[in-house]
């Protein structure tokens, strides 16, 4: 037995009751203070335009989220999400002329293509995820670059701004859109067979290759769905800049979806998925953004803060085998 197996075993029950508090609810009081604490500090904080402006901004990173909830699910990683989102960007000029609908078809194959080589050198080559998934970060960005010819390219077209731009009865369309992902992937994970095999695999997926689940089929489904929400991401974020920007666009976005993830509950150890606790990290993660600018704190202080609580979600989790 571990020094830690021992230590863990060995804590008294109020302590493993507090740990198993904040590795279900932590994300959700960490929201809950810091709006208390921007109800009495921040002005203007929860007005109209201001809570618009923070649902718009989040947008993005949730979507991400989202995808790479799936992954992490499973017992990956994915870290080329970004490029994804800047290969996406890069596509949609070339077919624009074609029309929005068009366009965002052709984009968002590429962003899957990306998702369905990673899938098939993580599940049928055995490639480690962290490796395959940065080679890809690294070749997707590259790529998109190729494609864009490094420059920037104005987006005027109507269907595709309004994805960033228009609303329906006030709520904007691209949170409109996350909340149909969400429940998606609520559905998904909870009431499908697939997500029922997802997270086995996750769990043991020795012994779910034993049970004979189809392990690589769902693996090289789940990275194609976390590039395809990527670049959806993608393609939200383009039409909100009117442009594509693939040398900057989904820059460490991946980072922010990873830590959303962790925050919420979801263990980097797989097994778990916590679609609604994701959701709630991503929150978490722009208000405390959006609390520091408000403040007029550097926004490198957001990454550092951001750090910190990796670390402590990190550690939280360490006793999630023995809380269970």
């Amino acid at each position: 037995m571990s020094t830690q197996t021992s230590r863990l075993r060995s804590a008294s029950p109020v302590r493993l009751n507090a740990l198993a508090f904040l590795q279900k609810y932590g994300v959700y009081l960490a929201i809950l203070l810091l709006l208390l604490f921007n109800l009495c500090f921040t002005q203007n904080f929860f007005s109209v335009d201001n809570i618009r402006t923070q649902l718009v901004q989040v947008v993005p990173v949730l979507i991400v989220a989202l995808g790479m909830a799936l992954v992490i699910g499973a017992e990956g990683i994915d870290l080329s999400v970004g490029a994804v989102m800047a290969l996406v960007a890069a596509i949609i000029p070339l077919y624009i002329g074609y029309g929005a609908l068009p366009a965002a078809i052709f984009a968002l194959l590429a962003g899957c293509l990306i998702g369905a080589i990673n899938g098939t050198m993580i599940a049928l080559i055995g490639v480690q995820p962290i490796v395959a998934t940065l080679a890809l970060m690294v070749a997707g960005r590259g790529i998109a670059l190729l494609v864009a010819n490094e420059q920037l390219q104005p987006v005027t077209n109507p269907g595709i701004l309004a994805l960033g731009r228009e609303s329906l009865l006030g709520i904007p369309y691209s949170v409109l859109i996350a909340l149909i992902l969400t429940v998606f992937v609520i559905f998904l994970v909870g009431k499908t067979t697939f997500g029922k095999q997802l997270v086995a695999i996750g769990g043991n997926r020795v012994a779910a290759r034993r049970a004979g689940l189809p392990v690589r089929r769902v693996l090289l489904t789940t990275y194609i769905l976390c590039a395809g929400l990527a670049g959806i991401a993608g393609l939200i974020g383009t039409a909100r800049l009117g442009a594509s920007v693939p040398s900057t666009l989904g820059n460490l976005i991946e980072l922010s979806a990873i830590t959303a993830v962790v925050i919420g509950g979801t263990p980097l150890s797989g097994g778990q998925i916590r679609v609604v606790g994701t959701v709630a990290g991503a929150l978490l993660l722009q208000i405390i953004s959006a609390t520091l600018i408000k403040h007029n704190v550097p926004d490198s202080y957001s990454q550092i803060a951001q750090a910190v609580i990796i670390l402590l979600a990190v550690y939280i989790q360490r006793g999630k085998v023995f809380v269970r």
